[in-house]
C-alpha cells in the first residue's frame, strides 16, 4: 500500500448526493474524506454523514471475519467453510425442493454496477425467489413516468438559471446538499426558495417561506395554484392547449372546488396560497423540486400529477431553471440484461414492503434465504412481523458490515468491504454524474465486496463458466451502453463523467415519449380521506440530517429516539420536554423522548427512521405495511399513532 497518497471515489451510499471525494491514506489507513473540487455537481462539498464515515469503516463492532451461528452464538469461520456451506444448502434444497424455496432480498444500501450481477447469481441457479417493488422511489419514478412517459430531472446546475424554486417534500439539509448552493444564488439574485412540507425540517429555516400543507393533502394546495393561475390569466396556454392532452378534463378538476374549499382541504391559509402564486407568476421559470416523501403515501400518484400538471400550467416543462424534478435512473448507464431475468420469466416474487406477510404466507416456504446491502428488519414496515418472518427461515445468511436487526438473526454472516475497499462504478438518483470507486485502503480483516463473495460462490456451480468473470470483464460488459457513446472507463476511473444520454433541460423541444408525444394531464382525481382515525396523529418517519437509513451502530444508539410533537399539545398530553412517553398504534408501540415543537403542526408526530429495534428505536415497529397504487412504492406515512406519557 504506498503512503500518504489521496484518492478519487465517490459516494455509493444510499443518497441522492452520490458525492466526489477524495480519500487521504497515511500509511494505509484512510485519515480523512473531503469532496472533490473537481467534481462537478457537489463541487468541493460533503455531508456531515460523509465526514463521520471513517469512524464507521474503523469502528470497534464491525464484523471482519465470517460468522456462523452455533447454538444461538457466533464463532468465527473461515470463507471457505462459509460458501461451502451456503453452496451446499442450495444444491440440497434446488435437487429436494425447488429453487423457489431461495430468497434473495437485495437492499438498497449500495447501487454500484458490480450489484447487478448479484442477481445473476439466483437467476443461474434456476427459478429462486427474488423481491418486486421498492422501499425507495418506485412511486415517484411510476407516477411521473404516467405525465411525461419517462421522467427526466433536470441536471441540478441548470438551477443556476431558476429565478424561484420550490422544494416540495424535499429536505436538501438532510438528503441533499448538493442543492444548497443553488438555493442560496436564487435568493442573492432576488429570487423566493419556497418549502413546501408539514415538517418543521433543518432546510425551513434556509427557506423565504415555508408551507405547511396537512399531511397526505399537498395534491388539492397544487390544484389551487393551478386555478389561481387559471383565473389570472397566466397559465402557460401555449403549452397547456399544444403540448399537453387531457387539458379539459385536467381543467375540470381544477374547477372542482374554490381556493376556500381548497385552503380548507389542505389547511393553508387563503393569503399564503396566493403570495404562492405570486411567485409563479412573477418569478419564472420556477424549478419545481420535489422529495422522495411525496411518493410515500398510498395514493402518492395523484399527489405527484397534481404537481406535474401545475408545472405545465405554470409555464415550467422544457424551460431552462425550470422543470418538476424528483430523481434519476440511476441504472441508465448499464447494460440491464446483466441481470440475467430474461432466464427466469415466470418466477415468484415477493413485496419488498411486505416481506414479513409474504413470508410467513409463501408455498413452498423459504428454506434459505439471503440478504445484501440491506437491513430490512429495522427498514421494512411492519417490523415486528418482519423480525419473526425472518426468524422462521431454516437457513439465512446476511451479508453486511454489523449485526444490525438483520445481521444478528442471520446463520452466517459475511464481512463486505466498505465503498473505500472496492473498485467499481456508481451512478446516482440524485443527479446525471456517472462516478468511479477505487479502492483507498485494501480491505479490512477478512471482508469481501459482494463481487468476489458471488464470483466465490460461483465457482461451486456448474455455471461457473458463464458467470465467473473478472471485476474488469464485468465491468467492460455493464457498461457496454455508455462505452458504445464515447464513454472510456478510465475517464470514469479518474474522474467521472457525465451520462451522454443526459440533457441539461429535459423536453425542451416539447417533445415528450408518450404515445400522442405530448405531455399526459392528470384526467382523474383520486385522493380518499386516510384510514385509522382513531389514532390521533399522523407519524411523518422522516430521514434525520446526522445518519443514513439505518447506518448507525449499536453503541451509537444509547439514548431513546425523539418524537416531535407541537408544544400545546404535548402540554395537554402532560408532557415535557425530555420526558419518556409511549408511542403506540395497532402494529406496536415505541418509547420515545419527547421534544414540544411550538410551530409544528397539531395533527402529526415526527421521529427519525432507522433506528435499530436492538436498542428500542425501530420506528417501522409502527409503520403500516402497505403498496402504493401506482410505482409498487411503500407508504410509510399511512401510518397513524396514539402518544401518551409513560
Amino acid at each position: 500500500m504506498e503512503i500518504n497518497k489521496t484518492v478519487v471515489t465517490t459516494c455509493t451510499r444510499d443518497c441522492p448526493n452520490s458525492c466526489g471525494l477524495l480519500v487521504h491514506v497515511v500509511d494505509g489507513k484512510a485519515v480523512k474524506l473531503t469532496g472533490n473540487k473537481d467534481n462537478p455537481i457537489n463541487r468541493g462539498k460533503s455531508c456531515v454523514k460523509c465526514k463521520h464515515y471513517l469512524e464507521r469503516v474503523y469502528h470497534k463492532e464491525r464484523i471482519l471475519y465470517p460468522l456462523k451461528k452455533v447454538d444461538g452464538e457466533f464463532i468465527q469461520i473461515t470463507w471457505e467453510e462459509a460458501l461451502d456451506e451456503i453452496a451446499d444448502r442450495m444444491k440440497k434444497i434446488c435437487k429436494e425442493t425447488s429453487p423457489e424455496a431461495i430468497l434473495y432480498y437485495q437492499g438498497f444500501g449500495t447501487r454500484s454496477a458490480l450489484k447487478l450481477v448479484n442477481r445473476r447469481f439466483f437467476n443461474l441457479l434456476g427459478n429462486t425467489t427474488i423481491t418486486k417493488g421498492t422501499t425507495c422511489g418506485g412511486a415517484g419514478q411510476s407516477s411521473q413516468d404516467l405525465d411525461f412517459g419517462n421522467r427526466i430531472s433536470h441536471d441540478v446546475r441548470d438551477y443556476k438559471n431558476s429565478n424561484s424554486m420550490i422544494l416540495w417534500g424535499r429536505n436538501p439539509v438532510a438528503t441533499g446538499t448538493n442543492l444548497l448552493p443553488f438555493m442560496k444564488d436564487i435568493k442573492d439574485r432576488g429570487g423566493q426558495v419556497i418549502l413546501i412540507d408539514p415538517v418543521d425540517t433543518e432546510t425551513a429555516p434556509l427557506c423565504s417561506m415555508h408551507i405547511k400543507p396537512k399531511p397526505g393533502k399537498d395534491a388539492y394546495l397544487a390544484l389551487a395554484l393551478s386555478r389561481i393561475l387559471h383565473e389570472q390569466g397566466k397559465e402557460d396556454k401555449e403549452f397547456l392547449y399544444h403540448c399537453c392532452i387531457n387539458y379539459e378534463d385536467y381543467k375540470n378538476i381544477v374547477y372542482s372546488h374554490t381556493i376556500k374549499e381548497y385552503s380548507d382541504l389542505c389547511d393553508v391559509s387563503e393569503n399564503l396560497i396566493y403570495q404562492l402564486a405570486k411567485v409563479l407568476m412573477e418569478q419564472k421559470p420556477t424549478a419545481f423540486v420535489l422529495g422522495w416523501g411525496l411518493h410515500r403515501w398510498e395514493y402518492a400518484h395523484t399527489t405527484l400529477r397534481s404537481i406535474d400538471a401545475l408545472g405545465a400550467t405554470a409555464g415550467s416543462i422544457g424551460v431552462s431553471g425550470g422543470g418538476v424534478s424528483q430523481g434519476f435512473e440511476e441504472y441508465a448507464p448499464y447494460d440491464w440484461s446483466v441481470w440475467g431475468d430474461s432466464l427466469q420469466p415466470g418466477r415468484r416474487k415477493m413485496y419488498m414492503q411486505l416481506i414479513g406477510e409474504e413470508l410467513r404466507n409463501a408455498t413452498p416456504k423459504i428454506q434459505l434465504a439471503m440478504v445484501t446491502a440491506g437491513n430490512p428488519v429495522s427498514m421494512v414496515p411492519n417490523a415486528n412481523l418482519t423480525k419473526k418472518a425472518f426468524e422462521e427461515i431454516p437457513f439465512l445468511v446476511v451479508a453486511g458490515h454489523f449485526l444490525d436487526d438483520t445481521g444478528i438473526l442471520a446463520d452466517i454472516f459475511l464481512p463486505t468491504t466498505t465503498f473505500l475497499e472496492e473498485k467499481d462504478i456508481i451512478a446516482s438518483y440524485g443527479h446525471d454524474f456517472i462516478g468511479p470507486l477505487n479502492p483507498a485502503i485494501e480491505p479490512l480483516g477478512q471482508c469481501k465486496s459482494d463481487f468476489d463473495i458471488f464470483m466465490e460462490l460461483g465457482k461451486r456451480f456448474p455455471f461457473e463458466k458463464d458467470y465467473v468473470k473478472s471485476r474488469d470483464e464485468w465491468l467492460e460488459i455493464i457498461m457496454k451502453p455508455s462505452i458504445e457513446k464515447g464513454v472510456s472507463l478510465d475517464e470514469i476511473f479518474q474522474l467521472g463523467v457525465m451520462n451522454p444520454d443526459a440533457p441539461k433541460v429535459p423536453y425542451i423541444d416539447k417533445k415528450f415519449p408518450t404515445e400522442t408525444g405530448k405531455f399526459q394531464l392528470i384526467q382523474e382525481f383520486d385522493l380518499p380521506e386516510g384510514r385509522d382515525r382513531e389514532y390521533q396523529f399522523q407519524l411523518m418517519s422522516v430521514a434525520p440530517k446526522d445518519w443514513l437509513c439505518s447506518e448507525v451502530t449499536f453503541t451509537e444508539q444509547t439514548e431513546l429516539l425523539t418524537i416531535k410533537l407541537n408544544a400545546d399539545v404535548g402540554s395537554k398530553l402532560g408532557l415535557g420536554n425530555g420526558q419518556t412517553c409511549i408511542v403506540e398504534n395497532q402494529f406496536g408501540s415505541i418509547r420515545c423522548i419527547a421534544a414540544l415543537i411550538p410551530s409544528l403542526r397539531k395533527d402529526l408526530v415526527v421521529i427519525y427512521r432507522g433506528g435499530w429495534g436492538q436498542t428500542g428505536r425501530n420506528v417501522n415497529v409502527l409503520t403500516r405495511g402497505l403498496v402504493s397504487k401506482v410505482g409498487n412504492g411503500t407508504p410509510y406515512y399511512e401510518t397513524r399513532v396514539n402518544v401518551r406519557a409513560l
